[in-house]
């Protein structure tokens, strides 16, 4: 066995009567991006896209990069990752200390991360992840995050998963997660679905058609909807900065949990959620990566 085969199959964490976390800090990279990044490499590998000692590039906030940097390294790849420069220095240092490379942007610029991964593509030959772009990212969602939330709902919880789940409340980085679980929601539920709630920074509220901002909840607001298909989302949330740092301390503090910033933000919006609408059913939430890597930043 090796690390990457224990990627999913996380547990499920109560955090009130209705609200219920899925901890993806328990996986091997410490983050839910061991999913997509996973899914897309197996891909590749199986269609015979990527050989050994092939160089691997992707454009992150983080998680996907640290994913990405322990995934290569497990398999022979090397790995070049590109991000702005004001994500965490414990996300860096863990990029390097899996031995990829790293190359820093402007703050917050994603878009020229994103073209710098797509220049190096062209001139160079390297393998891009696409996280941003590929529907592989959604599918792999679908067929491991989505069904494990309809798992837990019947043999966890012991609840009908056609009739006791309200809503599905996550903030959106490429929207992979949200998309992945709306396509299993279009599938099974022919009435009554629960409802998709996108979850993004007060600063930079694009989906809610505001301006790209500065904010720091990491892996989330990335300054472009992306995968996210907004007619597929019925509400769409802002937390701040500061708000979910709050919320994400007092995870740590009163349950025991310590999870990111994104995750306070998840929690604190499904919270907010819950108390507006008093769903009769089950809220679930992603609780995304490990605390450890945004001490700095606290």
């Amino acid at each position: 066995m090796i690390s990457s085969d224990y990627v999913g199959n996380t547990p499920l964490i109560k955090l009130s009567n209705n609200l219920y976390g899925k901890l993806e800090s328990v996986n091997p990279g410490g983050s839910i991006k061991d999913r997509p990044v996973k899914y897309i490499l197996d891909h590749a590998i199986e269609n015979k896209l990527i050989k050994a000692s092939d160089t691997i590039v992707e454009a992150t906030s983080g998680n996907t990069g640290v994913s990405l940097a322990m995934l290569c390294a497990e398999r022979g790849y090397n790995c070049l990752i590109i991000m702005p420069s004001d994500m965490s220095r414990e996300r860096k240092e863990l990029i390097k200390f899996f031995g990829a490379g790293l190359i820093e942007v402007d703050a917050g610029d994603f878009d020229s991360a994103i073209e710098l991964k797509d220049k190096l593509v062209k001139e160079r030959g390297y393998f891009p992840l696409n996280q941003f772009s590929s529907e592989l990212n959604i599918q792999c969602h679908y067929e491991t995050t989505y069904r494990e939330l309809m798992i837990h709902l019947e043999y966890d919880l012991q609840l009908d998963p056609l009739d006791k789940l309200s809503a599905f409340i996550a903030g959106t980085g490429t929207g992979g997660t949200l998309m992945g679980v709306k396509k299993g929601f279009d599938e099974d539920f022919k009435v009554d679905a629960p409802k998709i709630v996108a979850v993004e920074p007060t600063e930079s509220p694009v989906m809610s058609g505001g301006k790209k901002g500065l904010h720091g909840i990491q892996g989330i607001g990335d300054g472009s909807k992306f995968l996210v298909d907004l007619d597929k989302v019925d509400e769409i949330m802002t937390i701040s900065t500061l708000e979910a740092k709050t919320r994400a301390m007092k995870l740590a503090r009163e349950h025991g949990i310590l999870v990111g910033i994104s995750a306070g933000a998840n929690v604190l919006a499904s919270e907010r959620w819950i108390e507006k609408n008093k769903p009769t059913g089950v809220v679930f939430t992603i609780l995304c990566d490990r605390g450890e890597r945004y001490f700095s930043c606290f």
